[in-house]
């Protein structure tokens, strides 16, 4: 009997009663004399499970890796630059432009030049110095239209664009913006900052903001040889847009602009000898 009792004790307290409901892994477990609470178990499972871990292919890394690669190589090849060069008449503004296209030709890059249409006197189809020099160019009254009449494929080959005589262009914001900000192009602008009356002349200077450099040149006076910073028309025409060369404007110095009668009476002076001269001849 006391066998038996001892026997029936040791199987009590020494085994642990595993029912049919038991799950096979706690039964393991009692298999081993572990001691565990079962309520507090399966009240907070993931004392037994392991907690997932997050698996990102190397496929979708590379994916990720690439697009972004992308996305900064096109950044930096949508990023244009505008360069405005502007100053009174005579002051080579057109010459500085065609020096800068040519140099950028030079260099392999396709260039392409514009200019007004309103502006005839060397032609249509050619872009002409004071002094002579010329190159082809496209005459155009509104720049949007520039993209059409050179051809989309052919706009996107290009790298530089030129633009003379700019004040004349009513769009030249917007085309200098997206030329330069989502085309990527080079925008070199050449054009009069400020009318015969000193006051801003076409669009010119509100494309100063957008600009990379600004170049300010300068003529010789007419009247004394000093720094000519202003242009005065010889003429009694009074409308801002009077489109001449010589024979209608003089760059002057600013003692000379604010004297701009005596200028003027000077330079018709000159003017009536000069006619005189050829008569004669």
């Amino acid at each position: 009997m006391k066998a038996l009792i001892s026997a029936t004790t040791f199987s009590t307290y020494s085994v642990p009663h595993i029912s049919k409901t038991t799950p096979l892994a706690l039964s393991s477990l009692a298999s081993k004399s572990f001691s565990f609470n079962p309520p507090t178990l399966f009240q907070n499972p993931n004392l037994l499970l392991p907690k997932p871990i997050l698996f990102v292919p190397k496929t979708c890394i590379s994916s990720v890796q690439n697009r972004c690669m992308q996305m900064e190589t096109a950044s930096r090849q949508r990023s244009g630059e505008i360069h405005v060069i502007v100053g009174p008449m005579f002051a080579g503004k057109t010459t500085t432009l065609l020096r800068k296209v040519q140099s950028e030709r030079g260099d392999g890059r396709n260039v392409a030049i514009i200019k007004s249409s309103k502006d005839t006197r060397y032609g249509l189809d050619s872009i002409v110095t004071h002094d002579g020099v010329k190159m082809p160019c496209w005459a155009l009254t509104h720049l949007s239209a520039f993209k059409q009449k050179l051809s989309p494929d052919a706009y996107d080959q290009l790298d530089v664009i030129g633009i003379d005589e700019a004040q004349f262009f009513d769009d030249l914001y917007d085309f200098c913006s997206e030329a330069a900000d989502h085309d990527g192009k080079k925008v070199i602008v050449a054009g009069l900052d400020g009318d015969y009356l000193r006051r801003s002349f076409g669009s010119v200077l509100d494309i100063i903001p957008l600009a990379d450099s600004v170049t300010k040149l300068t003529s010789r006076c007419e009247l004394c040889g000093k720094r000519a910073f202003f242009t005065l028309r010889k003429t009694d025409e009074m409308q801002t847009e009077l489109i001449g060369g010589a024979e209608v404007y003089m760059p002057v110095c600013r003692q000379h602009y604010v004297g701009g009668q005596v200028a003027i009476e000077a330079a018709r002076v000159v003017l009536e000898s000069q006619v005189q001269c050829g008569s004669y001849a």
